[in-house]
């Protein structure tokens, strides 16, 4: 019996063969007409990077796959965030404020946990990260994660499979959030591989892949979705007061603005019911009509304004949630949203709540009950490294930032102009050589945050490349830096309304009686409370022998301010006396200051900084620079626009 291999014959074809070319030909044409079908905008390079790094084929196929019905849903935001080399600090208040207060389901901190241990190390993850290029920070939002007593296996699950997807171990650490109506989970994720390598994810695997992984996952735990709850979260969708998915199907399925019902009738009853539903809402909310039966007409701006309508029933919750754990009250029609577009606009009032509004870029809120007797929301965008969030109960002002040069830029404008473009602090002395070392260097400092943002360079002798269009520069720095923090923030006490009446310092209240034009206050809310409080504070001053009553006006002491003050700093410096032994030595201007910076101290008159010696200690006004100094040697001139700091001198002989 033959082997049925033996029964396999090859034939060649004669070399140039005339059927194979023409056969090759027909192909390459049916190719060519092929891709002339395709749009111009298509036929171009479909090449975008997005499969580049570790689990891109994953990625691609998961991104490919069609929603099975029963599926449940997960939402994961994602960022990368790069880390300078060996710093930590930014990495440590991420993990801080993720384990912040008031997060667990009985209001406790959070706290970290890992793929093995309930209790993860923080610090030692910070420090691991150190040397990491960057870094991953994800939230994880199952759609009901509600049903799930514990979030923590889910997260390990979802983060084995990522291994398993990337080909290599991981190193993250997450914290589990229940203080909102959807837990949450906050993952940071090393950028580092098991091989100590950067650790580089496709984009298709963050964008679609592992929120693919998450929905099986929760879909295994909690099983499909019923036909009840699907039913029951469409009918959520037809009145909310946001964008749904119903409205993106709606603006999927409209041409040019008309919405054909009966064109394509969808073979679920239940989508269909709620799709007619959504239509009559946004009916009433004026942004649809109906104008034959099964047409309808859809608002051009449909998806911006019902995000603008989610985003503000959201802040109108945050606002009576705030305000309620204060133990304040205010009538519905008293809320208001701090506009910074509306250039020139002020606002003063106490912070009665803060917090994030975008979680995973760190863009912070505040909530102020305003003297003008209505509660404000406010976006005030990140903080900088060296920069405190707003303090519960203290009194602040915000300002609108106006995008245009400041009266530095045109300083150092005009002298990098009369030589070719560069600046330094050399040119600025022989510009102007009454200006101080402090004046000078504030100069510097602007150039530096400019440099960062990539609009200056710095050459290797110290000075500036700046540019002959300085100006234009500066102005594209402003637009940026307001994009990034639309709002001034200047606090004006760091201390409760209720405990500077009667307090010994130069108080906001001072400040307040002697100004030349005093706040206007509303006679409710916080106007009525601060009104009252400046009444017992012109009755203490009287007591002090500071202020008087004559001719139905009163009179304050001409050095009010500066008394208040150095009553307090004296206080201050004897409680220090007192517990360390040292000698308290007064700093006056034009004085020098050396010695180690120890801490802030936050008075009634302001922020200072304790600044000792072998044998004594001094209090200056304290500066954000000075945190990157502490326990360290500083030195300081006293000028009249303040003082200008060296940091990291080293210890002579005689310390």
């Amino acid at each position: 019996m033959k082997e049925i291999d033996d029964e396999f014959d090859v034939k060649l074809g004669r070399i140039g063969n005339r059927k194979a070319r023409r056969a090759t030909s027909y192909l390459r044409r049916v190719r060519q007409e092929a891709q002339k079908a395709v749009p111009s905008s298509r036929r171009a390079s479909s090449f975008t990077g997005a499969c580049i790094g570790r689990g891109g084929a994953q990625g691609t196929v998961l991104a490919g796959r069609r929603r099975d019905a029963g599926r449940r849903r997960v939402v994961i935001k994602a960022r990368i965030v790069s880390i300078k080399a060996g710093e930590t600090s930014a990495t440590q208040a991420h993990l801080r404020y993720v384990q912040r207060d008031g997060v667990t389901r009985a209001g406790e901190p959070g706290e970290l946990y890992a793929a093995g241990s309930d209790h993860a190390d923080g610090k030692a993850f910070a420090e691991r990260s150190g040397v990491d290029r960057h870094q991953f920070r994800f939230i994880v939002a199952p759609e009901d994660s509600a049903e799930l007593t514990d979030l923590k296996p889910f997260i390990r699950d979802l983060m084995r499979q990522m291994e398993q997807d990337l080909g290599t171990r991981l190193d993250w650490v997450a914290v589990d959030h229940f203080n909102t109506g959807h837990p949450h989970s906050h993952i940071v994720l090393r950028g580092k591989d098991d091989a100590g390598d950067d650790l580089v994810i496709a984009r298709e695997y963050i964008a679609h892949g592992l929120r693919a992984r998450a929905s099986d996952l929760i879909t295994r735990e909690l099983g499909p979705e019923t036909e009840i709850e699907a039913t029951r979260k469409l009918q959520q969708e037809v009145t909310a007061e946001r964008f749904t998915r119903l409205d993106r199907a709606i603006l999927r399925d409209a041409v040019e603005g008309r919405l054909d019902v009966g064109a394509r009738p969808t073979s679920e009853p239940a989508w269909q019911s709620a799709r007619i539903g959504r239509l009559r809402t946004l009916e009433r909310m004026g942004l649809a009509g109906e104008e034959a039966p099964f047409h309808w007409r859809i608002d051009a701006e449909l998806e911006a304004k019902l995000r603008r309508m989610g985003e503000r029933g959201d802040i109108i919750k945050t606002m009576h949630r705030e305000l309620g754990a204060a133990g304040l009250s205010r009538a519905g029609g008293s809320y208001a949203i701090f506009d910074p577009e509306q250039g020139g606009r002020r606002l003063v009032g106490r912070v009665v709540g803060e917090g994030f509004s975008d979680e995973l870029s760190e863009r912070r809120y505040v909530v102020l009950d305003g003297i003008d007797g209505r509660t404000h929301y406010a976006e005030i965008g990140g903080l900088a490294a060296n920069e405190d969030a707003p303090v519960r109960n203290s009194i602040v002002e915000l300002r609108s930032r106006t995008v245009e040069p400041r009266e530095i830029d045109r300083t150092i404008g005009k002298i990098a102009a009369a030589h070719h473009g560069v600046y330094s602090d050399r040119l600025h002395r022989a510009f102007d050589p009454q200006a101080s070392g402090e004046y000078v260097a504030s100069h510097v400092r602007r150039l530096e945050a400019m440099r960062q943002a990539g609009l200056v360079s710095r050459q290797s002798d110290g000075s500036w490349k700046v540019g002959e269009n300085h100006l234009d520069r500066a102005l594209r720095y402003e637009a940026f830096d307001r994009s990034r923090k639309p709002v001034q923030v200047a606090v004006l006490s760091w201390h409760r309304l209720e405990d500077l009446p009667q307090a010994l310092g130069a108080t906001w209240l001072d400040r307040q009686l002697v100004a030349k034009v005093p706040e206007a206050l509303a006679p409710s809310g916080m106007g009525a409370e601060v009104e009252t409080a400046l009444r017992v504070r012109r009755q203490w001053l009287i007591e002090q022998g500071l202020a008087r009553e004559q001719d139905g006006q009163m009179r304050y002491a001409r050095t009010l301010l500066r008394t208040l003050e150095g009553r307090e700093l004296a206080r201050t410096a004897a409680d220090i006396s007192a517990r360390t032994g040292l000698e308290h030595f007064e700093i006056k201007a034009g004085d020098n200051v050396t010695g180690v910076y120890r801490r802030m101290l936050t008075l009634n008159s302001g922020r200072f900084a304790l600044i000792e010696r072998a044998h004594d200690f001094a209090l200056v006004p304290w500066r954000p620079v000075l945190e990157r100094a502490h326990g360290q040697l500083v030195a300081g001139s006293v000028g009249g626009e303040g003082i200008s700091w060296s940091i990291g001198l080293k210890r002579g002989i005689g310390r």
